[in-house]
């Protein structure tokens, strides 16, 4: 898999002007572990296709009409500036059981098969600039 620059869809806001602002609902399967707290990051679907190509391990994706949420470490947005085509959403997650996704709403659509919910958030970062065709940047978080 080459991933290689595709224009944002929506590169104003790097949202769906249709999609909703927050990600309510994203539970994480039972028996994952998941103590670092819980984010995720949205891409356009045709980016998520290529991520799921190219990330050697994956935690929890779910999928509504316009993103792809892939469950990433709670503060995986601090020193970084994440690509205009994704959508971060801190808190994200929310423990529960599961049920059938209603229409329109997010589902599970990959379930790791180690016991980490979490997509690594660095490479996930890396390949996002890549495929937005941007220069990752980052800042070295404040210390003390």
């Amino acid at each position: 898999m080459n991933p290689q620059h595709t224009p944002d869809p929506y590169p104003r806001s790097g949202r769906h002007p249709e999609a909703p602002l927050g990600v309510p609902g994203l539970l994480i399967p039972e028996g994952l572990s998941g103590g670092l707290g819980h984010d995720a990051v949205g891409t356009t679907p045709a980016h998520g296709r290529r991520i799921m190509e190219c990330l050697p391990r994956i935690g929890c994706v779910f999928a509504d009409e316009h993103r792809w949420w892939w469950v990433v470490p709670a503060g995986s947005q601090i020193g970084v500036a994440w690509p205009s085509s994704t959508r971060y959403a801190a808190g994200a997650a929310l423990a529960g059981r599961r049920g059938p996704a209603p229409a329109g709403r997010v589902r599970l659509i990959h379930r790791p098969a180690h016991d980490s919910p979490y997509t690594p958030p660095i490479p996930l970062y890396f390949l996002t600039c890549r495929l937005a065709g941007i220069t990752p940047q980052w800042s070295p978080a404040a210390v003390g």
